[in-house]
Order: structure tokens, then C-alpha cells, then sequence
């Protein structure tokens, strides 16, 4: 996967960068096969500059993976909590798409299959 980290209204340190790689490194494993060629913009950083207290740090993904998107974003007090809640809320968008297709499928194998049976000549 891909990672396009942006920073507003701070500084982007080592530390940041490494644990935005760390998290976000978890949702390629949901991703399953389609992890490989997805692509993340991850945008992290203040909401104003002269709050000392309050709702002020933000993060925010938007995930691109074989045709499908997923947008996520939070407000939190602390910078690491907002990336956390971020990657816990992509993570359930991915699940809850997989979830949803494996559905559709077997809603359609059941369809042909009540169709087959309904054209059972040697049943009465």
C-alpha cells in the first residue's frame, strides 16, 4: 500500500511518521488481496493555532483500492487517539465492504438455486 502523508499547521517528526506507518500498515492486511495496489492519503495536523484546549488535533485517510473508496476523519485532543479512532474507523468501512460483497454472492448462489430447483423435471 501506498502512503501519502500530509501535515498541516505542524511539523511532520520521525516519531509521527513512523507510528502513521505502523497503524495504517494494519489496514493492508483487511484489504486481502486488493492491499497491493492501494493507495492512502493521510492527512494529520492542528485545527487552529491559538486553542490551548479543547478538540484540536485532526486526522483523516482516504483510501483508494481497486475501484472502491473510503474517507474516515477525527477530531481529538491528542494527536495519536485521532489516528487511532481513524484507523479503527477505516478498518470497519473495509470489513463492513467485504462483508456486504460476500453477501451479494450468496444471495445470487441462492437465487440459482431456487431456480434450479423449481426446473427439477422429476420433482412433483
Amino acid at each position: 500500500m501506498k502512503m501519502n502523508i500530509k501535515v498541516t499547521g505542524m511539523e511532520l517528526t520521525p516519531a509521527i511518521e513512523s507510528h502513521l506507518h505502523e497503524k495504517f500498515s494494519q489496514v493492508e492486511k483487511f484489504l486481502g488481496s486488493r492491499g497491493g495496489n492501494a493507495r492512502a492519503e493521510i492527512e494529520v495536523g492542528k485545527t487552529t493555532q491559538h486553542h490551548k484546549h479543547g478538540d484540536i488535533f485532526r486526522a483523516e485517510i482516504n483510501l483508494h483500492s481497486s475501484g472502491q473508496h473510503f474517507y474516515f476523519d477525527h477530531t481529538a485532543e491528542d494527536l495519536y487517539a485521532a489516528i487511532e479512532i481513524v484507523k479503527d474507523g477505516v478498518i470497519g468501512e473495509v470489513k463492513n465492504s467485504s462483508e456486504k460483497r460476500h453477501t451479494l454472492l450468496r444471495r445470487g448462489g441462492r437465487k440459482i438455486k431456487d431456480m434450479l430447483r423449481g426446473i427439477n423435471p422429476w420433482r412433483k
